[in-house]
């Protein structure tokens, strides 16, 4: 099981944009013992947010109470992990039209799981060009709590087959519209509707679906 999944909690931290100030705040979480699993920069300015994933921790108060501390540090608060708020991540890439058909079958069958007590999230982006829809591809390994990927257009291969081969290396499940090109062939998956590639997708990564996309993998419907 993932540690991320296992991870209840996450700091909220609001500090100073200045030189040295994650350097202050990752000195008082190692003298606590934590590992940072997870860390993410928002905002700009004279202050910056940081939000962070922290494994080790016995203590979140007396981790709290050190932290505000710090003369770089503004607050700091215990908030919900993103994963235990928004779940798996189920994204979308392709043509626009392809890619709403799609997302609409990938969140009606996310909210039937959702009700149950699942978290499942949907991300979608229409995008045009093998370079950039490349590129959207193997970002998708870098997002957090991306679980699959959905390719929905009419032609894709080249560069894009490249970039769908690495990602499943790391784990990615790809699910593909049956459309022109060599994406359909080394995708886990090959749906000719939008809608029911969007729920199929939503069911080989619920853990309340009957779903077992080992047992379809390679084939086409």
């Amino acid at each position: 099981m993932e540690i991320s999944k296992n991870i209840e909690k996450a700091i909220w931290i609001e500090l100073r944009n200045v030189v040295g100030a994650l350097r202050d705040v990752s000195d008082v979480i190692v003298r606590h013992n934590g590992n940072i699993w997870h860390i993410e920069q928002i905002g700009e300015g004279e202050s910056v947010y940081l939000y962070l994933e922290i494994t080790g921790i016995e203590n979140f108060d007396k981790l709290i109470s050190d932290l505000e501390r710090l003369d770089v540090v503004l607050s700091v608060i215990l908030i919900p992990t993103f994963y235990r708020v928004y779940g798996k991540r189920v994204i979308v890439i392709g043509g626009g039209a392809q890619v709403a058909e799609v997302a609409k079958g990938a969140i009606s069958e996310a909210d039937r799981h959702n009700i149950r007590g699942e978290k499942i999230s949907v991300d979608t982006i229409p995008l045009v060009g093998e370079k950039e829809i490349a590129e959207a591809v193997r970002a998708v390994a870098r997002l957090p709590r991306a679980k699959i990927l959905i390719l929905a257009g009419s032609l894709m291969g080249g560069e894009i087959t490249e970039a769908v081969r690495e990602i499943k290396e790391k784990g990615i499940l790809v699910v593909s519209l049956n459309m022109a090109g060599s994406v359909p062939d080394v995708a886990d998956l090959v749906v000719s509707d939008p809608i029911q590639a969007g729920v199929m997708a939503v069911m080989a990564i619920a853990d309340t679906a009957k779903f077992d996309i080992e047992k379809q993998r390679g084939k086409r419907y």
